[in-house]
């Protein structure tokens, strides 16, 4: 318990700390360590599971070809630097639908950078860039000693990017379904608007619909570990794509070698709980944000004014993109939630506010679009992010409950409690899980170091910590920053990343990286 609680007492500093925070991630390289030395967790730590040595392939049977321009195209804006060379393959692995399992497989792309000998498996968020982008991204901002080491591979998890896409939800149903105006009514036309994603969705995806989970993502995990020639899957997770590691441990406990998870979700089954939190985390977001636009002297001012003025304008004067989807103050409101996640683009975010209170909304309107639009190169992410955390979740509300949700979270986070609750709706017309939810803990793995950050919208500090107190070996590491995800943004972070990763030196369980 004494862990449980230096860990809370972490969390609750960080969280003060950052809403002060100016300018964004530090280049101090030291790390801050808690007083003392950690003792028990609950459950007890897993005595006598060491870090694994790193290992090189034997015998792998993946075949890797040139996609170096391909992935440029689908990096597009900002880009990657030249230096960089990627290869491509597919990854073939059971569907494994609930009722006809291993009856079909699916075939999954993987993207390799960088000339280290030892494969580092890279799993994004499903609502955010396709592994294998993210990967290319990230190889970009990592010291030199991670591609030395490591070749980063990026998997495209199962229904995202080149790896079966879900495009079963129609284009204006995508629309609606992120419409909920931040200040006022309930949620019925996003619920609407859900049933008709999720009927067309059952046509669709048929007996794959309920085939798009995290642990079946795991599975596909330990196919590519296999494929891969590896003895252990050595691995790093940002977002919702920790929960698919963290899964992993739970599955293959033998099998885990050395894992980072970057923002792991709370693991909590009460969705509205642990949603309530996320609107709590981008609110925080909200306060980094602002403090970094004054630090800067931006045009836009405090976007506690903007974003209500912004809102209220397009309330009354509905305005549409170039390619004519209506840009109401809901949809304004889920591109700037969109935005913070992103601490890299907080400039651009602000300018494209100031841009849209000015009446041109295409900058902000860049920040939905993965969302609105869908081709087969870029297919839109919010069909797989609904199939994903529906077929994760057996929580359903009724259409009073949710009501009542988003009627609260107004009331507490104003600017994101609707953009937030709104999430709950989409998974109202969904099967629900019949399978049970995996068990939390992962007892028997070797340590596997998690990382926070203070304020961060999408996984806050508190869930994140809350996942990591449900892990007998975690190790956690805190940033005093914000945005979504530390590793590639704060030097501190990244630096014990790669010292865990690399030398295999585990940090002080509470650790924490200043702002």
């Amino acid at each position: 318990m004494r862990r449980r609680r230096t860990r809370l007492l972490v969390a609750l500093l960080a969280l003060v700390s950052a809403a002060g925070c100016a300018a964004g991630p530090s280049v101090r390289p030291a790390l801050v360590e808690n007083d003392g030395k950690p003792s028990g967790t609950t459950p007890a730590r897993t005595p006598g599971v060491p870090l694994p040595p790193l290992g090189e392939p034997q015998s792998p049977s993946l075949k890797w070809g040139d996609c170096d321009d391909d992935t440029r195209e689908r990096i597009g804006t900002p880009g990657v630097p030249d230096s960089l060379h990627f290869t491509c393959t597919r990854v073939t692995t059971p569907l494994d639908a609930p009722g006809e399992p291993r009856r079909s497989v699916v075939r999954l792309l993987a993207l390799k950078v960088g000339s280290g000998p030892v494969p580092l498996v890279v799993v994004n968020d499903v609502d955010g860039e396709p592994g294998s982008v993210y990967a290319a991204r990230l190889a970009a901002t990592l010291p030199p000693a991670f591609l030395e080491k490591f070749s980063l591979i990026g998997l495209d998890r199962r229904g995202t990017g080149l790896s079966g896409a879900v495009q079963c939800v129609p284009a204006d149903i995508r629309h609606d379904l992120i419409d909920a105006d931040p200040a006022e009514g309930g949620l019925g036309d996003v619920l609407d608007a859900a049933r008709k994603a999720g009927q067309q969705c059952a046509i669709e995806l048929d007996d794959s619909q309920t085939a798009l989970d995290s642990w079946r993502g795991a599975g596909d995990l330990d196919e590519l570990r296999k494929q891969l020639g590896m003895a252990r899957l050595d691995a790093l997770g940002h977002g919702d794509g920790s929960k698919v590691l963290a899964e992993y441990a739970v599955r293959f406990p033998g099998q885990v070698g050395r894992m980072v998870l970057d923002g792991v979700p709370d693991p909590g089954a009460d969705t509205a709980a642990v949603l309530d939190a996320v609107a709590a985390g981008a609110q925080s977001t909200l306060d980094a944000f602002a403090a970094d636009c004054a630090a800067r002297h931006c045009a836009m001012g405090d976007p506690k004014a903007a974003l209500p003025a912004l809102t209220s304008q397009l309330r009354h004067t509905l305005l549409s993109t170039a390619e004519g989807v209506a840009f109401g103050p809901g949809v304004a409101m889920f591109a700037v939630y969109s935005g913070l996640a992103q601490r890299s683009r907080w400039p651009e975010l602000a300018d494209a506010i100031t841009a849209a209170r000015a009446g041109n909304i295409e900058p902000l309107a860049g920040f939905v679009s993965p969302v609105l639009h869908d081709s087969r190169a870029q297919p839109s992410r919010i069909d797989a992010t609904i199939a994903t955390r529906c077929n994760d979740s057996q929580a359903r509300l009724s259409a009073d409950q949710l009501d009542q949700v988003v009627a609260g979270m107004r009331a507490k986070y104003p600017q994101f409690g609707a953009v937030v609750a709104q999430q709950l709706a989409w998974c109202g017309p969904w099967p629900v899980r019949t399978e049970p939810l995996p068990a939390p803990g992962a007892p028997g793995a070797p340590p596997i170091l998690v990382a926070t950050t203070a304020a961060d919208p999408v996984t806050p500090q508190l869930g994140s910590t809350r996942a990591a107190d449900q892990m007998p070996s975690a190790v956690t590491l805190g940033w005093q920053g914000a945005g979504h995800g530390a590793l590639g943004v704060s030097p501190c972070v990244t630096d014990a990343a790669r010292a865990f990763l690399v030398d295999g030196k585990i940090p002080a369980d509470g650790t924490v990286c200043p702002a």
